[in-house]
Parts: structure tokens; C-alpha cells; sequence
């Protein structure tokens, strides 16, 4: 399986002290194991936040432990490569 991309809103709590940011959309990059290999995390309410191997863990949150399973399911919010690392490179 080859790399792939997906970008998924997500309008449900944290559950930590940072909730009041509300809504995000993530991205991930995922890889033949299904674990995210970069991800990015964009809050509506203005933070946002990146993780990849070199930098897998802040204060804030952490790039994603668990393979997104079952992948299947991860089709709707399906994009391409080019759309992740628009993304990822027109980050602050």
C-alpha cells in the first residue's frame, strides 16, 4: 500500500485542558502500517500544530500512536499528496 492522505474535520472535545480551541480539521500522512507518519491539526479558533518523526510531541499534543483503522472507512476524507503538503508547507 502506498502512502496515503487524508484531511478530516473534527468537531468533537479534546477532553483535556485545551478543548476550548473547539473544532479542528487534521491531516495525516499515513504509511504502509496505517500510522500517521506527519500530521496537522488546525483549530478554527486560530492555533496550529504539526508532528512528524523529528517532532512527535509538545506541550500541546502528540503525532498519532495508533494506526487510523480501519482505512476503509478513512476514504471520504481521502485527498491528494499535493493537497497534505500545500498544507503542511503553508503553515506558520
Amino acid at each position: 500500500m502506498a502512502t496515503q492522505y487524508y484531511r478530516r474535520p473534527w468537531n468533537e472535545s479534546r477532553g483535556d485542558q485545551y478543548s476550548s480551541r473547539g473544532p479542528a480539521t487534521n491531516y495525516f500522512e499515513v504509511g504502509n502500517d496505517g500510522r500517521p507518519t506527519r500530521q496537522i491539526e488546525i483549530y478554527d479558533s486560530g492555533p496550529t500544530l504539526r508532528y512528524d518523526p523529528e517532532h512527535e510531541e509538545d506541550e500541546f499534543g502528540l503525532l498519532a500512536q495508533e494506526p487510523l483503522a480501519p482505512l476503509d472507512e478513512w476514504q471520504p476524507w481521502a485527498i491528494t499528496e499535493a493537497e497534505f503538503e500545500q498544507a503542511w508547507h503553508d503553515l506558520p
